[in-house]
């Protein structure tokens, strides 16, 4: 007996409910799918399915046993996806959704390449600093710049970007330097409103976790904002390296207490499902990888 099947055809069962929606979704009759659910449980073993003339429902067995099967089938399904993408040619429209200043700062420059190198594929580019539902708002493809990317989605690490305390040097003439993050009390804060631990601050210091519950003077749910408030001397702002790492470079900002750290966050490239990724999504996830893998993008 193919060990495969079984596990195809006993998931069938589980995902679909019944015996009969089973073996309309694998093309078989209700005794074959009966027989491969029984021959497996025969050869575990165990019994895997409670069965009543209402209703199926998983043992406890049943249930672990499940969950493994649709790991291994879904790696199967991975891997054929990959070799057949990798012979398909890549074309069709991709919808990508991205934050704002990240899309229009490093991904609206690489656009010409893409297509130059896939002139088939479509993009449709949307720049929202919103968490979109992929599935509900249809899209393809999202870039996510988080701590960790959400359970739900498939990910690929791109790069990183790091959250750096910075000021203008007119702005530190005024005020003062501040030496520890308590201090950020006493100073002018413009803070980004997705923050997500909103007006408090966190830092690993050199005696460990710090915290500071900052008073803004400003608001925005704009990280471009911040930057501009910041280059006018408006106040101290805690923004990604992708935004003001230039402006570090070029000494118009400058880093704060750079032996308090804040967090790390990682670039991701996010999808719905592994399975069945089309080649005109993964020619554009193994552009952009390539892309975030090289120097200019070392933030």
């Amino acid at each position: 007996m193919d060990k495969f099947l079984e596990m195809q055809t006993f998931a069938a069962v589980v995902d679909s409910g019944s015996f009969v929606k089973a073996a309309d979704s694998l093309a078989m009759s209700k005794a074959a799918v009966s027989r491969y659910v029984g021959d497996l449980e025969s050869r575990l073993g165990v019994r895997l399915l409670h069965r009543t003339t209402r209703r199926l429902s998983l043992t406890e067995e049943g249930q672990v046993f499940h969950a493994r099967c649709k790991e291994l089938l879904s790696g199967v399904d991975e891997a054929e996806a990959e070799i057949t993408s990798g012979n398909a040619d890549a074309s069709g429209l991709v919808r990508l959704n991205a934050p704002v200043t990240f899309g229009i700062r490093h991904l609206a420059p690489l656009w010409g390449e893409f297509r130059a190198l896939h002139p088939k594929v479509a993009l449709d580019v949307t720049l929202t600093d919103r968490v979109v539902d992929l599935v509900e708002e249809g899209y393809d493809l999202a870039i996510r710049i988080a701590t960790l990317p959400s359970s739900t989605l498939v990910s690929k690490r791109l790069s990183a970007t790091r959250m750096v305390l910075c000021a203008s040097p007119h702005y530190l003439e005024e005020r003062g330097t501040p030496r520890h993050p308590s201090e950020l009390i006493d100073h002018a804060i413009v803070a980004y409103s997705y923050w997500s631990t909103k007006d408090e601050w966190h830092f690993d210091g050199p005696q460990g976790k710090v915290s500071v519950r900052t008073r803004p003077c400003i608001h925005t749910n704009s990280g471009d904002t911040c930057r501009a408030a910041a280059l006018v001397h408006q106040g101290v702002i805690l923004q990604p390296t992708f935004l003001v790492g230039e402006d570090l470079a070029a000494g118009t900002l400058v880093e704060l207490m750079p032996e308090f750290k804040s967090i790390e966050l990682g670039i991701y490239a996010v999808y719905p499902t592994r399975k069945h990724v089309s080649p005109k999504v993964r020619v554009l996830i193994n552009f952009l990888s390539d892309c975030f893998s090289q120097p200019r993008f070392s933030w």
